[in-house]
């Protein structure tokens, strides 16, 4: 069994995805990444995360959607959840929340709080 621990990224900004997977890989993490939240659940069961780097604003399915169906998954609820986004307007914020997010991180990513609070979730 590997001690690495597992951090999925759907982010469809191939710049910000790509940053977050090369920072997180040098810090010793895994990482999936996906473009969208379209083959999203089936991704999660194939590659179970110990945590989810979720944009709210994709093209399709939103972040907020994917939220609520990670969480009523009951395999998945467990699994938590980080908004990583542009949307910082407190409806947004409660929104966010309210579907199960364990953190909600403003765009652009201070990486030192991005990497405290991983660490703080995953403890």
């Amino acid at each position: 069994m590997s001690d690495t621990r597992r951090i999925l990224i759907v982010e469809d900004h191939d710049d910000t995805r790509d940053m977050l997977r090369i920072a997180l890989e040098n810090e010793g993490f895994e990482v999936v990444t996906a473009p969208n939240g379209v083959k999203l659940l089936p991704l999660i069961r194939e590659n179970v995360p110990d945590l989810i780097l979720l944009d709210i604003m994709m093209p399709w399915v939103d972040g907020f959607e994917l939220a609520r169906a990670i969480k009523d998954n009951d395999d998945l609820r467990n699994i938590p959840i980080f908004f990583i986004t542009a949307k910082i307007n407190p409806e947004d914020i409660e929104t966010g929340f309210r579907v199960g997010a364990a953190e909600y991180i403003q765009k652009p990513i201070d990486l030192d709080e991005l990497f405290e609070k991983i660490e703080q979730h995953l403890a």
